[in-house]
């Protein structure tokens, strides 16, 4: 009985600090002193709290994932003409800069050259699939299937190894088929 008579000022405390901490992380965000302009990035403590979150949270995500040993030359090739479609114009790739609208993003796309340096397929897959809020990286899930996100990351895998000029000469020959809107799947 007599430690929680000692310790119940402390608690009171660490409630107290608590809730004043809470009111007043409130009052900032109603306050609206923080500038969310794509225009401004983020200070650098909220920059390393968002993309230690981010990185923790892919990690713990990506877990249940399962990924294929290897990847054929057709899921490379596949996987080109996915990320010609759906990823060039934000991640840019060798020989091709990404869009110049993509600058005016907070934070800005990484390029993916040597994304496997950082993540490994299962988790290049899982941020494919559910993509990563407030980054402008969409989730792909409902416009891809599992086995087109797979092809690309198969192409990022391969990119890496490739010659510079190589994504610009697949690209020349057009060796992706073009679709026309609203027809086909």
């Amino acid at each position: 009985m007599r430690r929680w008579k000692i310790a119940l000022p402390y608690l009171a405390g660490a409630l107290a600090a608590a809730v004043v901490a809470g009111l007043l992380g409130l009052i900032f965000m109603w306050s609206g002193l923080y500038n969310v302009a794509a225009s401004s990035p983020h200070s650098e403590p909220m920059e390393w709290g968002l993309h230690r979150t981010m990185i923790q949270s892919v990690h713990r995500h990506a877990k249940s994932v399962v990924a294929p040993e290897r990847f054929s030359a057709a899921q490379v090739a596949a996987g080109f003409c996915q990320y010609e479609a759906h990823c060039v114009a934000c991640h840019g790739a060798a020989g091709v800069a990404r869009e110049q609208w993509v600058s005016g993003m907070e934070p800005a796309p990484p390029y993916l050259l040597d994304a496997t340096s950082r993540w490994n397929r299962a988790e290049l897959f899982w941020i494919a699939k559910n993509g990563i809020k407030m980054t402008g990286m969409p989730a792909w899930q409902d416009a891809m299937s599992d086995r087109d996100v797979w092809s690309v990351v198969a192409f990022i895998e391969a990119a890496r190894q490739m010659q510079p000029q190589t994504y610009v000469e697949w690209r020349a020959q057009r060796r992706c088929p073009i679709k026309e809107p609203g027809v086909g799947p």
